[in-house]
């Protein structure tokens, strides 16, 4: 599941839950694909719990340096 991109991981995962919504799978077939569905929901969170980190820290980086200049600024 790690290897795969997130465009990847959530086409599968897409693919997944229309193939349950069919109601054309065997049971054991439902239930392997349902926890493949589990597993790359987990992964796909993860990113993004990873990506709104990164912005938040970006973010405050950015809010930093604007507070910086701002403080230049009237100090000048």
């Amino acid at each position: 599941v790690d290897e795969l991109t997130f465009r990847e991981a959530l086409k599968e995962l897409e693919d997944i839950v229309n193939a349950l919504d069919s109601n054309t799978l065997e049971l054991e077939e439902s239930m392997v694909r349902y926890e493949r569905g589990v597993q790359l929901l987990t992964l796909l969170n993860g990113r993004l719990d990873e990506a709104n980190q990164k912005i938040e820290t970006l973010m405050g980086s950015f809010d930093a340096n604007i507070d910086d200049e701002a403080t230049a600024t009237t100090l000048s």
